[in-house]
């Protein structure tokens, strides 16, 4: 089966895209070849879509298995190995995000918290250890959020996301009924 233009659009983007999320191209545009098919594809369908080599199929369906992004499944009275996107976009962004958090700021938080338990031997370590200290306490503040963020069902965390800027606009209105009320008791 050959891909319709559309569908080969989204491939491609999704592929570029795909290096910004921390894989490789091909690996992106074998996730988005697998989330857009009904049916589960095996290892030679994805070769002919693609125009891949079998070996960068292999290698491109193990990298999305690390990241728990695709299943493996058997049909039977078939041989091959056929696999699906793991879950909905919503379950396939969390597994991102969680994975990226575990290869990336998980490891930078623990050389931080390491490093801070050193006391600073001069002016320039102090400089440097508050700073370490600000990014640390970042990082922890966004992982919070973000863990707050992938607990809350998908309707819930959605609605979230719809309201946007207002809840810039809600802060800017607290801050000033806050801030009105602290300059009326000065």
């Amino acid at each position: 089966m050959q891909l319709s233009e559309k569908s080969q659009a989204f491939v491609l983007h999704f592929g570029e895209m795909g290096s910004r999320w921390g894989f490789n191209r091909t690996v992106g545009q074998i996730l988005a070849l697998l989330v857009i098919n009904k049916e589960p594809l095996h290892a030679e369908q994805i070769m002919q879509q693609l125009g891949i080599s079998r070996g960068n199929v292999s290698m491109g369906l193990k990298e999305l298995q690390s990241w728990r992004l695709v299943k493996l499944s058997h049909q039977a009275g078939q041989r091959r190995e056929f696999f699906t996107a793991a879950g909905s976009i919503w379950d396939m962004a969390r597994t991102v995000f969680e994975e990226r958090s575990k290869r990336e700021v998980d490891p930078t938080l623990s050389l931080l918290r390491s490093n801070l338990l050193d006391e600073p031997e001069n002016e320039a370590d102090q400089f440097t250890q508050q700073k370490m200290e600000e990014i640390h306490d970042l990082l922890e503040l966004i992982t919070q959020w973000s863990y707050a963020l992938n607990t809350m069902n998908p309707d819930k965390l959605q609605s979230l996301m719809k309201m946007g800027s207002g809840i810039s606009r809600i802060l800017e209105l607290k801050d000033k009924i806050v801030g009105n009320k602290g300059s009326a008791a000065s």
